[in-house]
């Protein structure tokens, strides 16, 4: 077994770049992800319906590629180092790894699923029963009508449960005034999980800039887009959750969290720039492994939560115009995830 790199490829040069760089990233990485908070029904600003249309779509495409090119990839890399030997020779454990990711999340959903049903399926009962007893002194005919109002009140749980009605343009008409827990809390999940993902992978890519060596300039210009790109993935996803009244502070605290995250990591990875070593076999396997998760939370949301649910299960493209609208959001879901994918030509 060969010994894996102790130390990095830092040369001391642009240290005046890379110092801007936390400041440049911060700016840049916030704003991707406020500009759709400030833009949407939370706040005063307010932006097109047609570029919030084409910003949600274009942040769908551009979690798809970070998943597949600037996640899966890079952590196949790590964990496929010859120097690691054992059975990182024997197993693609970037994979393996990110398989369980997307299989404990759908897990997890599954778990959640069961649970609102039978929540939703108790609350149903207990109401018929409450229904029968106030009607008992009632004619037939008059409780028969009664309570066919009441089952056509009853929502449809699959329906419910996959958001068909949830994935709404914060700026459309149709957004529910009265919040649905469920659905609120489903959506909650669904969004911090992908916070999740995207946090861990941004916190690498701080690192890695801050210790780069004759790559810095390029690396930097590509950074300050992906970062910007990703965060308007993160923010469209957001600002399109159904937040209550006393929540509304949320999703602000969410934008801030990943603004802060690779400006915090760059100046982290400075300060240890004379002893981090990227390339050292703790290194390898902790961003390989973290890089791996991300990658299976992210196909999942990605492919699932946000191109399945926006395009089949959404109220979004019914209508007269929907097959047009339909096409229109798939080639900016397209066109969002080619520019993240040309990007990992770089990073």
């Amino acid at each position: 077994m060969s010994t894996c790199e102790a130390g990095n490829d830092f040369n001391n040069a642009h240290m005046g770049a890379r110092i801007s760089s936390v400041f440049v990233i911060l700016i840049t990485s916030s704003a991707g992800a406020f500009l759709p908070i400030l833009s949407s029904k939370y706040s005063f600003i307010r932006m097109p319906s047609w570029l919030f249309f084409g910003a949600k779509y274009f942040g769908t495409g551009v979690i798809v590629a970070t998943a597949f090119i600037h996640l899966l990839e890079p952590a196949a890399d790590n964990l496929g180092e010859e120097c690691l030997g054992g059975t990182f020779e024997d197993y693609p454990w970037a994979f393996g790894i990110a398989l369980m990711s997307l299989f404990t999340l759908f897990f997890f959903e599954l778990l959640a699923f069961n649970f609102i049903k039978d929540k939703v399926g108790a609350h149903s009962h207990n109401h018929f029963e409450i229904s029968s007893k106030e009607n008992e002194l009632k004619d037939e005919d008059e409780e028969a009508e009664h309570e066919t109002e009441q089952t056509k009140k009853v929502p449809d749980y699959p329906d419910h449960f996959r958001h068909a009605n949830s994935h709404q343009d914060p700026e459309s008409k149709n957004t529910p005034v009265d919040l649905d827990k469920e659905t609120y809390y489903g959506q909650l999940v669904s969004t911090l999980v992908l916070e999740f993902g995207i946090i861990f992978h941004s916190v690498f890519v701080g690192l890695t800039l801050a210790i780069s060596g004759e790559e810095f300039q390029t690396l930097y210009v590509v950074i300050v887009f992906h970062q910007m790109f990703e965060g308007l993935g993160l923010g469209t996803r957001i600002a399109s959750t159904e937040w209550p009244m006393d929540k509304r502070w949320l999703p602000f605290v969410l934008a801030l969290c990943y603004g802060l995250t690779t400006p915090i990591s760059i100046a982290i990875g400075l300060g240890v720039r004379n002893s981090y070593a990227p390339g050292s076999r703790t290194a390898l396997i902790t961003n390989g492994v973290f890089d791996a998760i991300s990658a299976g939370i992210l196909i999942y949301t990605g492919l699932v939560e946000l191109m399945a649910h926006e395009f089949l299960f959404s109220d979004q493209f019914k209508g007269p115009d929907g097959s047009k609208r339909m096409m229109i959001a798939f080639v900016v879901v397209c066109f969002g995830a080619g520019v993240m994918a040309l990007l990992g030509r770089w990073a």
